[in-house]
């Protein structure tokens, strides 16, 4: 057929957009997660890394979970923000539904990035992974960090209003 498009399944299915989007999310944050073990190895939130640091801030405390920022984390947030929206940029379209689209997935990415840090981390693994262990992760709530709980639901109303559009 010429002119016509071909695809594996419709993206018009709900059930099969959502799944292909959530199964993509989670391998791209399998990946990552790998990269960052390899960067800051038992050292969790670049507290051994060679860049600045802002430990304390009213604006960490809203948007960080009290947790700092360093430049490793600025950069990253905005090398992955850019790549999240790069297919918006390549094809010069835009929409609210697919900006949150975008930023749904961004959010759920570092949920599980941030997730499979801990469990395929040799350092850290299932067992260590409590709050007890892990500093960086203030606040708590039926063994999680508060801020999955939280972002989980961001990412899941962005991600289901992204379907209207």
């Amino acid at each position: 057929m010429v002119g016509a498009e071909h695809r594996l399944c419709s993206v018009h299915d709900p059930l099969i957009s959502t799944c292909g989007l959530l199964i993509g999310i989670l391998v791209l944050a399998f990946v990552f997660a790998k990269v960052e073990v390899h960067i800051e190895g038992t050292d969790g939130w670049a507290s051994k890394l060679p860049t600045w640091r802002i430990e304390r801030h009213w604006l960490l405390d809203l948007f960080f979970g009290g947790r700092p920022m360093t430049g490793y984390h600025a950069w990253m947030l905005t090398f992955m923000g850019l790549m999240f929206h790069f297919p918006a940029l390549a094809t010069w379209s835009w929409s609210w539904h697919l900006e949150a689209r975008m930023v749904g997935a961004m959010v759920a990415f570092w949920i599980l990035e941030d997730f499979l840090w801990f469990i395929i981390n040799p350092a850290w693994g299932w067992r260590r992974f409590n709050a007890g262990a892990i500093p960086w992760h203030k606040r708590w709530l039926a063994g999680l960090p508060l801020d999955y709980w939280f972002f989980a639901i961001v990412a899941g109303v962005l991600l289901y209003v992204s379907r209207a559009g």
